[in-house]
């Protein structure tokens, strides 16, 4: 069985991909909850033959899904957790929620997960027809949206097996993720002091939110004294309670503070340490700082990004019907805050792009299109848990069409998108990208070993090897979990 052969099992096994996408949209489970929507991708994988493992590296929504013997190992990264808040009816380009507050998929990883599925399983009719050496590995891996899953996963070894990685995220752009990102810490910080009527008896209380606004100007002061790169972002989650009239005892912070190198994120985080200690010194409170989660700078592996274009440009984008580009142009007409394509284009190809895609680019609500490849080694503002895997194996990432164009990640209107059948489209897509990849590397080990070198030299510099940021005995929290 050749590669094109393989992936017509995507197109055969097409009710069941597709059902699981939209189920793990309507189960739309936020970081480590995920209950209902590793259920649909285990048993999936069972049905497809697969030797399914679960709770894997001690995380109850983690798991394993492996077919196939020996080496080469590919791993296939899955993801499938929601967003607080972006509850949103999927087609409809009018905001308005299944259930108001409730989660939904606003980053696609409903598609992201059902998408590694399909690879995973056109991956599997290619090592099982041809008995070849080789095994296949879907990694399933929760709670990336601020939880750093695959990071916590990376600690405990658990891709240490892996020759290669292959992960999509949806979007609006078909094209290879090239460059690094940001890595992170999450850390609560909490604040406690002394209640007291705040008219009665003021002096004797201790303000544990009067801790928290005034290190929250305290870290305001630090943002001119960082590189610019940098970003600090936070969120003020417990206020104290709804008396003005009470001095507040309890009082808490989280935050979230970015960089292009892990040690230099470890500058900040001691910095804004300071900064909490200082605010606990002046109101007379004590802090408790709870470190929740971390990850790393994604390290680009360019061998691996011109294989998987090849694959991007050989196998034939999805074609839109006139309804979906007219559900996308009203989506498109929904944007607050509009992204300029072409400007970002620019900005990644330089301006002779215009002229080489002038017919691509000319306001099409749905991008039918592959992006040219071009490497980068700029950092991403955004963050990403697939980088502690880029760390321990030769790793690569594609975006894939499954939105309007332009449409903002961390939206009503991606969550309205990833249940049509426009998304549907894309996830069949990626899927057979993302297979014909790992297969070419199962064809062809020099493509294995060239990787490897690229990845060995990129680390040099930085020491040789992974060290997790998560220290140890962190373990993963929920989303709104109390610490």
């Amino acid at each position: 069985m050749n590669k094109l052969e393989a992936l017509k099992a995507i197109d055969q096994k097409r009710d069941l991909i597709i059902n699981a996408n939209d189920r793990i949209w309507e189960f739309a489970e936020t970081a480590f909850k995920e209950f209902g929507s590793v259920k649909v991708l285990c048993d999936a994988l069972r049905s497809e033959g697969f030797a399914v493992e679960e709770g894997v590296a001690g995380i109850p929504t983690a798991f394993t899904g492996r077919f196939g013997n020996g080496k080469p190992i590919i791993g296939i990264l899955a993801e499938f957790d929601a967003l607080s808040g972006l509850s949103q009816m999927g087609g409809s380009a009018v905001k308005e929620p299944v259930v108001a507050g409730a989660a939904g998929h606003g980053c696609g990883h409903n598609c992201l997960g059902s998408g590694a599925l399909a690879a995973a399983i056109a991956v599997k009719e290619y090592l099982q027809h041809n008995e070849t050496s080789g095994t296949v590995v879907l990694f399933g891996c929760p709670g990336e949206e601020g939880g750093s899953g695959k990071a916590f996963m990376a600690r405990d070894g658990v891709f240490d097996e892996c020759d290669c990685a292959i992960t999509w995220h949806p979007g609006s752009a078909n094209a290879v993720v090239s460059g690094s990102s940001n890595a992170n810490y999450q850390v609560a910080y909490k604040f406690k002091g002394v209640a007291s009527h705040a008219a009665g008896d003021p002096h004797l209380g201790r303000s544990a939110l009067d801790a928290v606004e005034l290190m929250n100007v305290g870290v305001q002061f630090l943002r001119e004294h960082m590189i610019d790169a940098a970003r600090i972002h936070y969120a003020i989650t417990n206020a104290g309670g709804y008396s003005p009239n009470v001095v507040q005892p309890v009082a808490e912070v989280l935050y979230l503070i970015r960089s292009p190198k892990v040690a230099q994120v470890d500058e900040l985080y001691q910095r804004v340490n300071d900064i909490a200690d200082g605010a606990a010194l002046m109101t007379g409170t004590s802090v408790e700082k709870i470190f929740i989660k971390a990850c790393s700078n994604l390290v680009p592996n360019n061998a691996l990004e011109k294989q998987i274009q090849k694959n991007l440009e050989e196998i034939p984008c999805p074609t839109y019907t006139e309804e979906e580009k007219k559900f996308a142009a009203q989506i498109v007409s929904t944007y607050e805050n509009k992204s300029d394509q072409k400007e970002m284009l620019v900005h990644r190809y330089g301006p002779d792009i215009l002229e080489t895609m002038a017919d691509k680019l000319d306001g099409r609500p749905l991008n039918d299109f592959v992006l040219p490849y071009k490497s980068s080694e700029g950092a991403m503002a955004g963050s990403t848990d697939v980088s502690d895997v880029s760390w321990v194996c030769p790793t690569v990432q594609i975006g894939v069409v499954t939105t309007a164009a332009g449409t903002p990640g961390h939206s009503w209107q991606f969550t309205a998108c990833n249940k049509t059948s426009i998304a549907h489209k894309g996830v069949l897509y990626a899927g057979k990208v993302m297979a014909a990849t790992a297969i070419d590397l199962f064809e062809d080990h020099s493509l294995i070993e060239a990787a490897k070198t690229e990845l060995k030299k990129r680390l040099a510099p930085e020491g040789g090897k992974y060290v997790c940021p998560i220290p140890a005995g962190v373990m993963p929290q929920a989303i709104g979990s109390k610490s």
